[in-house]
């Protein structure tokens, strides 16, 4: 889905660096049905810090609660704040659709509808599937 088209930033460069890290397993994510995208947004300015916050909400809960949400990591660009793109990686199709049905999404997703000004979501292929986190 596609509302309006970002210009290409720092946190597209971040976030493409960032999905290398994460670790897949031995199967590549197309061969576990894992659903890999990117959400890319812009948010109204004025109301930055309360959209931050209700999205610091949604993740954790997301993250801490359901078992098919296997990564929700969100950035925003240093010399544009309001340009927030968020990794999104589940488990399965099933995982991402039981995602947008759960209480704490469709809370953040009503809450916060009126302070994103645009929204692209971007399906992606691991580059480097394989690739682990350092702990």
């Amino acid at each position: 889905m596609k509302i309006n088209t970002l210009d290409v930033g720092v946190s597209q460069i971040v976030v493409a660096g960032i999905m290398t890290l994460f670790s897949f397993g031995n199967a590549s994510a197309q061969e576990k049905g894992q659903i890999v995208r990117l959400a890319r947004l812009v948010i109204d300015s004025t109301q930055l810090e309360s959209y931050k916050a209700a999205l610091k909400e949604g993740i954790e809960t997301a993250v801490r609660v359901e078992r098919g949400v296997l990564t929700l990591y969100a950035v925003s660009e240093k010399n544009n704040p309001s340009h927030i793109t968020i990794l999104e990686i589940y488990a399965n199709h099933e995982a991402y659709q039981s995602h947008l049905k759960t209480p704490h999404f469709l809370k953040y997703k009503n809450g916060t509808k009126d302070m994103v000004k645009s929204l692209e979501l971007i399906e992606t292929d691991p580059i480097s599937p394989k690739m682990k986190i350092k702990s």
